[in-house]
Order: C-alpha cells, then structure tokens, then sequence
C-alpha cells in the first residue's frame, strides 16, 4: 500500500511540474479594446449641428448635395447649389460610417456590422428610418501602436471603436522564446492611408441615384445596392428605398478594394487587378472577365468601352515601387482586355472622367487633369498642387474633390480655364 502510495505521489509532482512548465504568466503591455455596446450603436444616429471637416473621406454627389464622409463618425452634408460659395449644413452622426449610396431620398451608410437607412428628405433634420442589423462582418479598426500584442475581442460586448494601452497579466505557454498572443481574429478597417472608404450607380431610369467617387464599396443599379468586402459582395434589395432587405452573398475572388458601376456590369478594383460581372440579372451577377496587373492598390473607372486603372504603391496593397495610370481597351462584352498605354504617376488615388476630360487625385502630387481624346498621349492640360488629393467626382462642369486638407471646388466648363472656385478646410484637432 505505502510503495502504491508513493508511486501516485511521485506522478502527481510529475505532472505539477510538467503543467507549470507548459504555461507561465506574465506582465504585458497590450492594446485593449474600447467598446461602444450595441444598445448604444443602436440608437447613436444623431442629426447636428454642421461641424468642421476633421478627417474626410468618401463622396457623394446628390441633387444640389456633396456628402462627405468623415471617417468613422459621420457624414458632413454641404450644399454647393453655389459652387463658389460651398455651405456646410448639417452633420449626421454615425459611428463606424465609412462608406455611402443615395437612392431618391434615402442615404445608406455602413454603422459598424449595421446597415442604417437615413431620411433625407428634410435635409436639414435628417432622420434614422431602417435599420439591418448584423450585415457586416465584424470589424477592428487598427490600434495607433500595431507593434503592440492585442487582448482578446469579446463580440458579445459590443463593436471595437478604440483601443487602449494597458498593462495586464496573461497566461503564456512555455517556449524556447515567449509566446505573444496577438489578435488577428477578425478583419479590420481599412487604415487612413488606404480608406475602406461609393461608384457612380447605374439607373434603370426610375430611381435617382447619386454619384459618388472612384474609390467607393457601395454601388447602386436596378432595385439593388451592392456592397463589397475583401472577399464577399453584399446585394440588398431596395426597391422600396426606405425599407431594404437583405437580397444575399455572393463569394468573390480576393483582395476587392473598390465597386464601380458602369453598362450593367459591376466592375470591382483589387490589389492584383480588376474584376467583371454582368448584371443582366441584377440579382445574380455573373463573372464574365477579368484584366490581372501586379499587386497594387487599384481603383479603376469605366467610359465608352475604355477602363482607366491607377495603381498605387504601399504596404497595404504589397508593392513597394509602381505608381502608375494604365488604360485599357475593354471589349464590347468585357470579356477581353487590351492594355493601351501606361503613364507613370507619384501616389495615385481616385480618379474620375468626363468626356475627354480625366481627372487624378495623385496624392501629394495634387489633382491632375488630362485630355483623352488620344488615348496613346494623353494631354497634361494643368497640375493643381500643393494639396493631398484622395477623390473626384465631376458632374455639369464642376469637379468635387476631398483630400487629407480639405474639400475643394473646380470649374471645368472651360478646358482652357480649369480654376478653383471654393474650399472647406480641414481643421487639425489634436
């Protein structure tokens, strides 16, 4: 009895050893989450007073209306019936916004994993009319030190708005080196250098749309709004503006960065390319073609059967040296692409096309204007810089552009005499 005694005594101290051995804890400096609950997200969409434009992002052009979003907090609703004299007239506060479309009288813009449906019909006293809850995967917005391990998300306490920097004892496996937990488990926002961050929606003549700018993930056409992630397009039956429904998902292939739609087809921009679906049943997008570049940044915008494609160098988008414009001839069934020309730029980001007139938001380079009437040499007729440029949306002779300094107004009715005509700043806050 005394040897079986000591046999399980020497197991037990055995296995002691061995499961302190395993794991260990220690003191870490993490990025903690910062929660909004979901009670809270839920009934944070607030109208205000206008507010200055802090960190501007996508466009929308509605009616006498630029909307532009002010990245995770809201949108800024600016009237520009006088170009010349731009008004800011009302803030719309909704966190986690990034991206928006307008349909007749209703905006649509991300809130986080929601969908939330606003009334604009008194564009003064916009009002939350709908909401679907639950569309979105969840997301993380990047911690200001990503050097830094993450804690662990818990979903059930709400969305992530921030993050914190604390000190925390965590249980760590034993290992030749420490094992740091970081925490990858879901996907994050887009970073303000890239913007997660609407295309100009395609009508059936009945609904009116507005027009947005090239670096945009929500697109209208027919009764649908389309919604693009990494890895996935989000349809969402509008029909009836005010009251949206879910339509379902359709899988697509890798790395969609921005949505445009042009000629019933959807045109998605990605890191390696560009990708295109047929609409001819609005409902099911079929593939039908595809134009593969290097990996870069890539939004693209589609005119009279030619695509114009910026591609832009930075680690987000895994290249590190290619800053360029590329045109490409598109076949009638856009099932065949012919690369015309190239034409080496500084840091492109959005781009728009009016008639012959091409307009390129070439980052710190500033706001770039061609002639393409020859697409083999295109025409340089002027260079506006000193601004950081990030997109346009040109409509009837005015050109509407948002940039990290500020929301700036053209007039291009006179190719020979594109000038600035007025300006909303950006107000640093510390």
């Amino acid at each position: 009895m005394k040897k079986i005694n000591f046999y399980l005594l020497t197991l037990t101290i055995g296995l002691c050893v061995s499961s302190c051995m395993d794991k260990y804890t220690e003191e870490l400096l993490l990025n903690t989450p910062v929660y909004m609950d979901y009670a809270t997200l839920r009934s944070s969409v607030q109208s205000k007073q206008a507010q200055d434009l802090v960190h501007p992002g996508k466009i929308c052009f509605k009616d006498q209306y630029l909307l532009i979003v002010e990245y995770r907090e809201g949108v800024h609703v600016i009237d520009v019936s006088n170009p010349a004299n731009p008004q800011n007239k009302v803030f719309i506060k909704i966190p986690g916004c990034v991206d928006i479309a307008f349909k007749d009288n209703f905006l649509y813009a991300d809130c986080y994993v929601d969908l939330v449906t606003i009334d604009m019909s008194d564009i003064t006293r916009p009002k939350e009319k709908n909401r679907l809850k639950d569309v979105f995967p969840y997301t993380i917005p990047a911690a200001e030190n990503d050097s830094i391990p993450y804690a662990f998300v818990d979903q059930g306490k709400g969305v992530v708005v921030s993050w914190e920097t604390k000190r925390e004892k965590r249980e760590l496996e034993q290992n030749y080196y420490p094992v740091y937990a970081k925490y990858y488990g879901y996907n994050t926002l887009a970073s303000e250098s890239s913007y997660l961050n609407t295309s100009t929606g395609g009508s059936s003549g009945v609904a009116s749309f507005g027009k947005s700018g090239s670096m945009a993930r929500f697109g209208l056409y027919d009764k649908y709004l389309y919604i693009v992630n990494n890895y996935m397009l989000y349809m969402i039956d509008v029909e009836n503006a005010d009251t949206p429904i879910k339509a379902g998902t359709q899988p697509l292939g890798g790395n969609n960065e921005t949505l445009f739609v042009y000629d019933r087809h959807l045109f998605f921009g990605t890191s390696t390319g560009m990708l295109v679906y047929d609409l001819s049943v609005p409902s099911y997008p079929i593939s039908v073609g595809s134009y593969w570049h290097i990996t870069s940044c890539d939004p693209v915008v589609i005119q009279n059967g030619y695509a114009y494609i910026t591609l832009r160098s930075g680690t987000a988008c895994n290249n590190t040296t290619v800053n360029r414009l590329d045109i490409v001839k598109c076949s009638d069934d856009y099932k065949q692409f012919n690369i015309l020309n190239s034409y080496n730029m500084t840091e492109p980001y959005g781009l728009g096309i009016d008639g012959n007139l091409l307009f390129i938001c070439d980052g710190n380079a500033g706001l770039k204007v061609y002639d393409v009437n020859d697409k083999q040499q295109l025409t340089l007729l002027n260079t506006f810089k000193n601004i950081q440029t990030y997109d346009v949306i040109p409509a009837d002779g005015y050109l509407f552009m948002s940039g990290n300094n500020g929301f700036y107004l053209y007039d291009y009715s006179n190719i020979n005499n594109i000038h600035q005509i007025g300006y909303i700043p950006v107000v640093k806050k510390n």
